[in-house]
């Protein structure tokens, strides 16, 4: 088994890089092979832009998925592209390992997306969903916030983990992966908490982190998501029921 993590947080001493070390370490005791992209590390560039393309399939304006379908074509995609494709070709889990900021996942994560999920090679108008192109493959979403889980729900302050997470799961999905439920870890700063000390903030913290060990241990146990498929829409894209 391969996994592959996204790893997108600035700092390598954060939470967020504490977790990945975890998800490293813990996969490669069970006999996995790991592999990480750490965006900030790598200088990944999440804008998608002309200069990307050298070979242009217009030159006088800049249509991403057009360009996109044209380098996937004429084999002529970016190498930084061309070695992210490569960890999603080989993995067997993907993780995107994340913080919360301003309700969804950070810009460099999103462009990621924007830029590897490469329109006419990994989707097409068919190839999606249930016909997607990584049909068969599982994708986990773990995410930090600073504030505690008692803040998160249907109509409270920190708002619902899963209205924030949709955009990001249902992504995967279209791109064919069953989504495993997310890993959340709460209150990474101690937000809310005002009767934590320093100590019991870190003794929780590494609670945690023992929490998404055996999480990752027993991984073949946990259910995916349910998306709407295929036979669930109209021809329109409109749902049957």
């Amino acid at each position: 088994m391969h996994t592959h993590i996204v790893h997108a947080h600035p700092e390598p001493a954060s939470y967020n890089g504490a977790l990945t070390r975890v998800a490293e370490t813990t996969l490669e005791n069970q006999g996995a092979t790991v592999t990480t992209s750490d965006l900030h590390g790598s200088g990944f560039d999440p804008v998608e832009s002309a200069q990307h393309y050298a070979d242009r399939v217009q030159s006088d304006r800049f249509a991403p998925l057009a360009e996109q379908r044209h380098a996937w074509h004429a084999d002529s995609l970016p190498e930084d592209i061309l070695k992210e494709i490569g960890h999603l070709e080989r993995a067997d889990l993907v993780i995107l390992q994340f913080p919360l900021w301003w309700h969804g996942p950070p810009a460099i994560l999103k462009g990621w997306m924007d830029r590897v999920f490469v329109s006419g090679g990994l989707y097409t108008s068919r190839m999606r969903y249930g016909t997607g192109y990584f049909k068969g493959r599982r994708a986990l979403v773990s995410v930090t916030t600073g504030a505690p889980r008692a803040a998160f729900g249907p109509a409270s302050r920190g708002g619902d983990f899963e209205t924030m997470l949709w955009p990001v799961q249902y992504s995967l999905h279209y791109m064919g992966f069953s989504v495993l439920p997310p890993f959340i870890s709460y209150g990474v700063q101690g937000h809310g908490y005002s009767y934590e000390d320093q100590s019991s903030l870190e003794e929780r913290l590494r609670g945690n982190l023992a929490a998404w060990s055996s999480h990752l241990t027993y991984l073949g146990d946990v259910e995916p998501l349910c998306f709407p498929d295929w036979p669930d829409w109209n021809e329109d894209g409109s749902a049957t029921g």
